[in-house]
């Protein structure tokens, strides 16, 4: 029989190996924040089913060592406002400001006026991550999604109940929804051909009233879950051979919706060949936070330049016909801000206002797409009049000097990869 080798234990010191302590992740909360029995009485004023993520708030404003805090909710969560504004206080050593000026979408992150008003630190709520945190230099950025629970089973039922196993289904919503619109995905996968349309720097299924994908022909029908239809508008627009459904999560009515495609294209056209003979030109440049792109309004100004065409650049934060009518010597407008603005209202103004794609198809930069493009903060958008046209980008720094950047962890728990994730909120550092 071989002989049993004697057992040998080899101490770290002896083989010159060096035992290291478990990780440490810089983005777990601590304990004396998550099991503060105070914040947790503070919290219940608000709503148990909308997530304002008050412990990672109350920890990164004591870590920034913020002074002023300045928040910035859009209007259907301002009613939350002091709530949120009195528990920072009382948590942390800063004090707050809240932003009561117009926020309509993750465009409007205001962080310019946040700096005026002497606040070192800003939340901005109810909106993904479109604007990144290293462009808003000179003030600390933590973007909180407000994900909302709803009833998941309700809606998986729904849909079981309207349309029969084997469809192709695209799902969509905006970012509050976007965890439960996961979960349901994931539950309706063995029986339906099931997709989360990605329109990059957007997390799957999420959607903007600017900013949506094409989708491939086999699908069967859009659901989009949510209240209104701005957004749902935006798939819809771009994905016009479709049918598309709304599923409202607080009322639980489930509808197929409707767009006149025919008679938007015709308005919009008629605007693009009013304006084609236009002689004056204005660009307004929005100041609504960052809805402007300075990189289209210069492209668009050397444009005009190169065809000889006379213009002014007009800032606003709002666009109103009264304000435009006050400078009738301008034949046409292009509004930097929101192409919404002049596909919804376009018809509400008394000289042509375009978007930065209408205006390149009157400068005959580019044909007139048949299939209206709403690419507008899309990473692989068709041309230079978005914001996030590789033209229209800084060089960014290579994978190698990048390796220490921070990765924003808590995104993925929320089934938003840090991939397409931009907001860097919380790092992730090994030691």
């Amino acid at each position: 029989m071989p002989t049993k080798s004697p057992s040998v234990f080899l101490s770290p010191s002896s083989v010159g190996i060096s035992i290291r302590g478990p990780r440490r992740v810089a983005n777990q909360i601590p304990d004396e924040i998550l099991q503060d029995p105070e914040i947790k009485e503070a919290i219940k004023v608000l709503p148990a089913n909308y997530n304002f993520e008050i412990h990672k708030t109350i920890w990164r404003v004591r870590q920034a060592k913020a002074k002023r805090v300045a928040l910035q909710l859009p209007e259907g969560l301002l009613m939350f406002a002091c709530v949120i504004a009195d528990i920072i206080e009382r948590f942390t050593e800063a004090d707050t400001v809240v932003m009561g000026d117009v926020t309509y979408g993750a465009c409007c992150v205001d962080d310019f006026t946040a700096r005026a008003l002497g606040a070192d630190f800003m939340v901005h709520y109810g909106h993904s991550c479109l604007i990144p945190i290293d462009a808003t230099a000179g003030i600390k950025m933590l973007y909180v999604f407000v994900d909302i629970q709803m009833d998941n089973a309700h809606f998986l039922d729904t849909i079981k109940f309207n349309f029969p196993p084997g469809h192709s289904l695209a799902l969509v919503s905006t970012i509050q929804f976007v965890a439960a619109l996961q979960a349901v995905s994931a539950a309706l996968k063995p029986e339906y051909d099931v997709l989360l349309p990605q329109c990059r720097p957007l997390s799957p299924g999420e959607i903007l009233g600017c900013t949506s994908p094409r989708l491939d022909r086999h699908v069967n029908a859009i659901i989009y879950l949510g209240d209104g239809r701005f957004h749902l508008e935006s798939i819809m627009i771009a994905n016009p051979e479709i049918p598309a459904y709304r599923y409202d999560p607080y009322s639980k009515v489930f509808s197929q919706e409707y767009y006149d495609h025919e008679a938007m294209i015709a308005l919009r056209r008629q605007a693009i060949e009013k304006a084609r003979s236009a002689e004056k030109w204005g660009l307004i440049l929005g100041t609504l936070g960052r809805q402007g792109s300075p990189k289209v309004q210069e492209h668009l100004q050397s444009r005009l330049q190169s065809l000889g065409k006379s213009f002014n650049i007009v800032l606003l934060s709002e666009i109103f016909p009264s304000k435009l009518d006050l400078m009738p010597d301008v034949d046409a407008w292009v509004q930097i801000a929101c192409p919404r603005l002049s596909i919804d209202w376009g018809t509400a103004f008394s000289k042509p206002l375009l978007s930065p794609y209408e205006a390149a198809v009157a400068l005959q930069d580019v044909d007139w797409k048949e299939i209206y493009p709403m690419d507008f903060y899309s990473n692989q958008s068709l041309g230079q009049w978005t914001p996030n046209h590789p033209d229209n980008q800084p060089v960014r720094p290579t994978r190698r000097q990048t390796q220490v950047s921070k990765t924003a962890v808590h995104c993925a728990k929320k089934g938003i990869t840090s991939a397409h994730c931009r907001c860097v909120c919380l790092p992730v550092v090994h030691t």
